[in-house]
């Protein structure tokens, strides 16, 4: 499979938001299944893309997947820092995992925080089951930084985020 990773065409923000939302619905990441309202975000990716960059993988013309780069802050980072930037809602349609296209997807985002100006690092935040995106990033040498867990839902106090850090 020879695998692209580039900027998601406007003409793919329904497919890649529909991946996205199937890949957190059927990997059991939202706590209130279709109606949780996470999912709308998941599916917004316009929305995204106005505020970050949104990067696709592909095989020819099949949509793979895709991940959405901040920079240096803005809107869309939950935890980045001066100087860092944030990976977001990484997501592989399950009939493409295990191909490499998750991992491709973390390395095009860490070659663009290295080409980005005084930006040290990257960090992120996943679920505590997501073990596949675990194996990826501590491959790739992200390190767990626990002292930055954090829960996007402080109303429901079973929901905790751990984070990783690759210090460039």
């Amino acid at each position: 499979m020879d695998i692209l990773i580039r900027p998601a065409d406007p003409t793919e923000h329904a497919a890649l938001g529909e991946i996205t939302a199937q890949a957190y619905l059927g990997d059991g990441l939202l706590d209130f299944g279709a109606d949780d309202p996470y999912l709308g975000e998941l599916r917004d990716v316009a929305k995204r893309a106005a505020a970050a960059e949104v990067l696709v993988a592909v095989d020819g013309d099949r949509l793979l997947g895709g991940v959405t780069f901040v920079p240096s802050g803005g809107p869309m980072a939950d935890i980045a820092r001066p100087g860092e930037a944030e990976i977001r809602m990484l997501a592989v349609d399950h009939a493409a995992r295990g191909r490499g296209a998750g991992e491709a997807l973390v390395r095009a985002c860490v070659d663009r925080a290295r080409a980005t100006q005084g930006c040290r690092a990257v960090v992120l935040s996943t679920q505590q089951t997501m073990h596949a995106a675990h194996r990826i990033y501590e491959r790739l040498g992200f390190v767990r930084t626990p002292e930055r867990d954090w829960n996007p839902v402080p109303e429901l106090d079973d929901i905790m985020l751990h984070t990783y850090e690759l210090t460039l």
